[in-house]
């Protein structure tokens, strides 16, 4: 690398050297009157500079501006000088002082701020930053104010070849038709290079193949990849290797170079027809194999892959085409041998198929190579088999009348054994389809009997299955339903359609329809259902009704007058006669209930009881119970309220023959054990007033009084915890008013600051009744009212 660097730099310096002597004698051209800062990174700007100073003329001052150059990766042992900045302001005293700064000043780029110069103290990339932009100002030496106004420039890096081509792609893979013509386009593949395209040659791009010829070719500028061979055979060779160099210099020596490589697979197309394996294919089937059913697997291979390999077969001649079918199984690429109908060893034991395999996707270009079919000859063999009995038909249908007699012979089914011995057969019937075993069967000739009567009211059909089984083999069987139609007979007399009850007006008019009913009939004539309706014929002149027969099978009922009053009489029964029309003809009797109401002056219904009358007018039944209802509801709730009342007034003083007690509870106090003696203060639980002994129970009324026993000494706080509980302890345990437990009993004390004294009773030895209360009304305003309630409770006692 530092040979190659050398190198480079040599050729780059040799021209510049060149113009260097040859541009002094433009540069002292210039008028010397002229105020200018020179700015130089090379003669060779220069010399465009004194071009640009004998056109540009200023009066005042006059910069004249170019851009500096610097060489990258440059690492001498020195700086490396940028270049120099100057103005003829400056007499040569060393007045002045130059300024930069701006990109990379006082770290990249260091000025003598005497003479001007720039020099370079770091290593450049122009890679990582290709120019800076930096500004220079002259100021004075003692003052450091400005003598003229700043000016940027910019320092380029040159740029130099160190950066070798980069696929950033890479590895490539592309794709090709197989077969295909000579310079048939693959891909193309790009190289990068970080150098300067605008600069030399660093970054000119040349590729080629290294490896992977005389398959492929590459074109050198454009990097397109093409086929260098035609037809490519998939077949012989699917995957091919190519790498691929990029060399920059423009493929001159000293240029530096990157591969990549490209993996080139080859497609497929339709270029192999298909071929079966063998030309004759040998096959057997049992003549009782299930319809459907695989008999044997055909195959033609092809070379092609995908859909270019897909086949159709098809059987296209023989004397079983009828017989079997064929289709293709995508995924294992072979044909299916299928049968359609049903074999028979008798009738013929073998079969001659011819198939044919044809690719389902052709190319039209390589159709000159031949069809892409083939034929191959299939022979199938038809085993004997024990086959189970055939009856004479798929199903049967028979018909039978509803009156028909008992053991009355309604069909017959017939069938026979298929095999040359010819078994005798027997027959049955499924109890499963006929739980109620209503038909019988003659095991010998299949005759079909009624075993119970039949009602097609109740069943119109029945669906049984017969069983034929050989008698030389129970296991052959066969199954027929059998499909049993009951025809009716006219046993079914009409009768109304549904419960009717008709209502009567009070105000009604004389021919008023007051019902409209139709009848009904379980039977199923031919020619549909005809009813015909009379009254009885001690009631065809009946004074209050008449009948009329409608259109539509139906029947009106009319009233003859008006008038009708049902304090009179209150319900009608009116016996209609219904006849149908069958052959004989069966009639029954139903009676219509016809009610008298009242009703509005529109004919609508109010009421048809007679116990209407007795209400109040404009209130019904329901009315009546809502009023009666509400005055139960104002019953109950002036009662609670009453009873609400009541527990109000209760006097709010307690009695004095309640016994009043209190229970000072303390607990989830827990101490330090017996050594712990510092943890409270002992004195805290003992009540001032009761250091004499006197300490009555306050959770228990007493039933005797117990008398003060001598005080203990007071104790003091430093006491032992132990001793004092166990005081306390033989005290409950001695006093005869307690009942038969241990406990330590903790009282709160009040104090003694209050002027009142405690208001607790629990350790008053006197009864309330020896009590005066009157002090009370002395305590001010706060203690009258409770004087007021004991006050009244002492009247209340002498009351």
């Amino acid at each position: 690398m530092p040979e190659r660097l050398a190198e480079m730099l040599l050729d780059l310096w040799t021209p510049l050297i060149i113009l260097w002597i040859a541009l002094p004698p433009c540069i002292y051209m210039a008028p010397m009157n002229q105020s200018h800062v020179l700015m130089s990174g090379s003669p060779l700007e220069l010399n465009r500079l004194s071009e640009e100073q004998r056109i540009l003329n200023r009066s005042k001052r006059g910069w004249v501006w170019n851009q500096m150059f610097v060489l990258e990766e440059f690492s001498g042992p020195e700086p490396i000088l940028v270049g120099r900045l100057h103005t003829d302001l400056d007499p040569g005293s060393k007045k002045i002082k130059y300024i930069l700064s701006g990109d990379g000043a006082g770290t990249i780029f260091q000025i003598n701020d005497v003479t001007g110069d720039i020099h370079a103290i770091k290593r450049l990339d122009r890679e990582e930053k290709a120019e800076y932009t930096l500004t220079a100002q002259a100021v004075d030496w003692e003052t450091n104010k400005p003598l003229e106004p700043p000016s940027e420039f910019i320092i380029k890096v040159q740029d130099i070849n160190d950066n070798a081509p980069e696929f950033l792609n890479g590895p490539y893979h592309a794709t090709v038709p197989e077969m295909s013509i000579l310079g048939t386009s693959v891909t193309n593949v790009t190289a990068t290079d970080a150098d300067d395209p605008v600069y030399g040659n660093s970054a000119k791009l040349v590729y080629s193949i290294l490896e992977g010829q005389p398959y492929f070719s590459i074109e050198p500028e454009t990097a397109i990849i093409k086929t260098a061979l035609p037809n490519m055979d998939r077949e012989a060779k699917e995957e091919y290797l190519v790498v691929i160099q990029a060399k920059d210099m423009g493929g001159h020596s000293g240029g530096l170079s990157g591969t990549t490589t490209l993996t080139v697979t080859l497609t497929d197309v339709n270029d192999n027809p298909p071929k079966f394996a063998q030309s004759l294919y040998h096959f057997s089937v049992p003549e009782d194999v299930v319809l459907g059913t695989a008999i044997g697997r055909v195959k033609a291979n092809d070379q092609d892959v995908g859909e270019n390999a897909q086949s159709s077969y098809d059987i296209i001649d023989g004397d079983g085409t009828a017989l079997f079918e064929i289709t293709s199984d995508a995924q294992a690429q072979d044909g299916i041998i299928r049968l359609r109908k049903p074999l028979d060893f008798e009738t013929k034991k073998s079969y001659t198929l011819k198939v044919e395999a044809a690719n389902v996707h052709i190319d039209p270009r390589f159709s000159s190579r031949g069809p892409f079919k083939d034929t191959a000859t299939v022979k199938i063999v038809v085993e004997d088999a024990d086959e189970p009995p055939v009856f004479s038909s798929p199903t049967y249908l028979l018909e039978v009348h509803e009156n028909a007699a008992l053991n009355s012979v309604i069909g017959q089914v017939t069938a026979r054994d298929p095999d040359v011995t010819s078994s005798p057969i027997r027959f049955s019937i499924d109890r499963h389809t006929d739980l109620e075993r209503q038909f019988n069967i003659n095991a010998d000739d299949g005759k079909i009997t009624l075993a119970t009567p039949l009602d097609r009211e109740l069943s119109v059909w029945h669906n049984i299955t017969i069983i034929a089984t050989e008698i030389r083999n129970h296991s052959q069987i066969s199954r027929v339903p059998v499909a049993i139609k009951v025809l009716d007979v006219n046993d079914n007399a009409p009768e109304f359609a549904s419960e009717y009850e008709a209502f009567l007006c009070e105000n009604g008019k004389p021919g008023q329809v007051i019902q409209t009913v139709s009848a009904m009939d379980k039977d199923d004539p031919k020619n549909g259902h005809y009813f015909l309706y009379s009254l009885l014929p001690e009631m065809v002149n009946n004074p209050n009704f008449t009948i009329k027969k409608n259109e539509d099978n139906s029947l009106s009922i009319l009233a003859k007058h008006n008038g009708f009053n049902r304090q009179k009489q209150e319900v009608y029964l009116l016996p209609i006669i219904i006849s149908d029309s069958g052959n004989p003809p069966l009639s029954s009797t139903s009676t219509l209930t016809i009610r008298v109401c009242g009703c509005s002056n529109d004919g609508v219904v109010q009421s048809c009881n007679v116990e209407a009358y007795v209400l109040p007018i404009g209130l019904s039944m329901g009315a009546l119970i809502a009023i009666l209802a509400c005055i139960i509801l104002l019953l109950v709730i002036v009662v609670l309220f009453v009873t609400l009342r009541r527990h109000k007034n209760e006097p709010l003083i307690i009695k004095d023959d309640e016994d009043v007690r209190e229970n000072i509870i303390r607990y989830d106090d827990e101490g330090g054990g017996e050594e712990d003696t510092e943890a409270f203060d002992i004195a805290t639980l003992q009540n001032p007033d009761g250091i004499n002994g006197f300490l009555p129970r306050k959770d228990i009324k007493p039933d005797l009084q117990f008398m003060p026993r001598q005080g203990l000494a007071p104790v003091p706080n430093g006491v032992d915890v132990d001793e004092f509980i166990n005081v306390r302890l033989h005290e409950a345990d001695n006093d005869p008013t307690a009942p038969p437990y241990d406990s330590i009993q903790i009282y709160g004390y009040e104090g003694r600051g209050s002027v009142a004294g405690s208001l607790s009773s629990l350790e008053s030895t006197t009864s309330d009744s020896d009590q005066n209360f009157d002090y009370l009304s002395d305590w001010g305003p706060r203690f009258k009212r409770l004087g007021e309630l004991y006050s009244v409770g002492e009247s209340d006692k002498e009351t």
